[in-house]
């Protein structure tokens, strides 16, 4: 190997041998090379790969309109009412035994006898009860009663304190339940407050009867004259 031996000369033999080396070290080395390529190209690849399939791209109607999930709706503030709104509602006292009987312990109603003939004096009834659970304490004094006569069209015709006013002082007890009937006589005629207005009798036809107890007033009594 080291000594060729041939017709030609050694030289000849020896760069032979250098450009088989040659060659072989080319083809080993171009090998090499290619390997090295083709390995770092599958990695470069499957990075790429895995990178596109963890970010898909985003669609154009997402970028101009947000989706629903990613918008957050605002949640209004609680807002306390105002001090002043807060309605309380009075608490309405119990009635007080022996006390005084307020307007909302007392029923007042007049008993008309439905019918008179014009010119008759006709009596009525002003009847007070205490309506509530406990006695209670109302004047029932002859200035503060009344009976009121009305014809339908609204007219007042006569009033029982308007010509003979009486005064007295009845301060009564009216136990749960009693009723106390006080009768009024009419003497037939029509009056105003002042009484210096002519009386006469009132014509014939309809006519309503209204009592009054100081503060306390009754429905309407029907009162019909022939």
């Amino acid at each position: 190997m080291l000594h060729p031996v041939g017709k030609l000369p050694a030289a000849v033999y020896w760069r032979r041998r250098l450009l088989l080396l040659t060659l072989l070290l080319a083809v080993l080395g171009g090998a090499a090379w290619l390997g090295v390529t083709l390995l770092a190209g599958r990695d470069g690849a499957s990075g790429a790969s895995s990178t596109a399939g963890s970010s898909r791209p985003v669609p154009a109607l997402e970028r101009v309109v947000p989706s629903l999930s990613a918008v957050a709706t605002p949640t209004p503030p609680l807002v306390a009412p105002p001090a002043d709104a807060v309605v309380t509602a009075a608490a309405v006292p119990d009635p007080v035994a022996g006390g005084p009987c307020t307007d909302d312990m007392l029923g007042l109603e007049v008993r008309s006898p439905g019918t008179a003939a014009v010119g008759s004096k006709p009596t009525f009834e002003l009847l007070v009860s205490n309506v509530s659970a406990v006695p209670c304490v109302r004047a029932l004094d002859k200035g503060l009663q009344e009976l009121l006569l009305f014809d339908l069209s609204g007219n007042r015709i006569w009033g029982s304190n308007d010509c003979f006013p009486e005064t007295s002082s009845d301060p009564r007890t009216l136990a749960p339940g009693e009723v106390v009937a006080i009768p009024l006589v009419w003497g037939g005629l029509t009056s105003e407050p002042t009484c210096t207005a002519a009386r006469a009798n009132p014509g014939p036809g309809d006519y309503v009867v209204r009592g009054r107890l100081d503060t306390k007033v009754s429905p309407d009594a029907p009162l019909t004259l022939g």
